[in-house]
């Protein structure tokens, strides 16, 4: 006997859940990366070996000639890997998704197409209203890679940076001690019958456990201070092995200040970093004993701390050294890339199999956390907050 026919397709009658996966159809990305021009920035977002895994997965990289150099990827590097050069900066920016490590300046963002994608570094507190203006007249999409949020609820390209920074605090304190450097003449490393450097830092975050780490491995005494306990419980445990840790109590941290070679700032605040070291422990410090302050991209957590350069990383007050350069990582532009481009790779190639950033944002959270600007619109609370500029909430307006 024959069944009666049914009023609905085979397409109507499929879960629903399996129709949002039938409708997700890939798509091809075109990809540019232009030169980098804020000062001293040498980092490129992919490396030669990420680029040629997006292309090969179908998608276009176009390049501005000589974008790679500072992290030393030649063009050559780049058109191996099947990338297109060019010296027309005005055509990368006129590619539908853009990347760039710096945030866009307002004349680059005049050379973007409307509705353009871009995945930059935001850096809040170096913007003013008139950037995020000139974005909602292009009706730009912007995602901020640091707000970006990864499935264990972390910030993975803020973790990487802070690891390379930690690490580096260490590795510029043993060059800065060097009689070559005008230091004082003392070497990390656990020499017999010499007494090991004293290290002192300031903050329990990703940036102070790593250079604990790297301190620890080159024999140093290390002293950790935060006020969180729960932070300096994890360090404790991250480290395995057990380091002097205090609370931020004056008289101790005084008298670990007084004592020590190098003294490392790496706490940072909401809107600026506290100022934890006044002038006075300053003055109170060995003479030809070396400042670290990687906290100074948002004010420093010393008193007497200034914001210097790559070409002139130090300045002395107090017969201290201080170290005050905010990009540490551009130090070492190689690592810093490839440490970057590790973290881009898997999102553009997710881009690519979602069928582009709309349906990305929809099924993506830790992405959609990174947005802050939707075709023009203003999403995110603390830039609508800081700038007094209306903002609107990205669930509304994708779903």
């Amino acid at each position: 006997m024959n069944q009666p026919a049914s009023p609905f397709s085979k397409q109507q009658l499929l879960p629903q859940e399996e129709t949002l996966e039938v409708f997700r159809q890939k798509s091809e990305l075109f990809i540019g990366l232009p030169k980098e021009n804020h000062y001293q920035e040498q980092r490129i977002c992919l490396t030669p070996d990420a680029v040629q895994a997006i292309i090969s997965n179908g998608h276009r990289v176009l390049i501005e000639s000589g974008a790679g150099d500072g992290a030393h990827y030649s063009d050559l590097d780049y058109t191996n890997a099947g990338a297109e050069i060019t010296r027309d900066t005005k055509k990368v920016f006129s590619c539908p998704l853009l990347l760039k490590v710096e945030p866009p300046t307002l004349s680059e963002i005049e050379m973007m197409n409307p509705q353009a994608t871009i995945i930059s570094a935001l850096q809040i507190k170096t913007q003013n209203k008139a950037y995020f203006e000139k974005m909602a007249n292009k009706r730009v999409t912007a995602i901020a890679f640091e707000y970006i949020r990864d499935a264990d609820g972390k910030y993975p390209a803020v973790r990487s940076l802070s690891e390379i920074a930690g690490i580096a605090s260490v590795l510029i304190a043993a060059e800065t001690m060097s009689a070559t450097n005008d230091g004082k003449g003392l070497m990390f490393g656990n020499i017999s019958g010499v007494p090991p450097v004293e290290v002192v830092i300031i903050g329990a975050g990703t940036v102070g456990e790593f250079a604990a780490r790297s301190a620890l491995g080159l024999g140093a005494n290390v002293k950790v201070f935060d006020n969180s306990l729960t932070m300096l419980r994890n360090l404790q445990a991250s480290l395995r092995q057990t380091v002097y840790t205090s609370t931020l109590q004056p008289k101790n941290l005084l008298k670990a200040l007084k004592r020590c070679d190098v003294a490392i700032g790496a706490i940072r605040g909401k809107d600026r970093a506290p100022v934890i070291v006044n002038k006075t422990m300053v003055e109170n410090m060995k003479k030809g004993a070396v400042i670290i302050d990687v906290s100074i991209d948002m004010g420093g957590c010393f008193e007497t701390s200034e914001v210097t350069t790559h070409n002139k990383p130090t300045i002395e007050k107090y017969g201290v050294i201080h170290y005050g350069v905010p990009n540490i990582p551009s130090r070492y532009p190689k690592t810093a890339t490839i440490s970057i481009s590790n973290i881009f790779t898997p999102y553009l190639l997710e881009l690519g199999e979602n069928g582009g950033l709309e349906n990305s944002l929809r099924f993506d959270k830790g992405l959609r956390n990174g947005l802050y600007m939707y075709h023009g619109i203003l999403t995110n609370k603390s830039v609508g907050e800081w700038f007094d500029l209306q903002y609107s909430d990205i669930n509304f307006l994708i779903f």
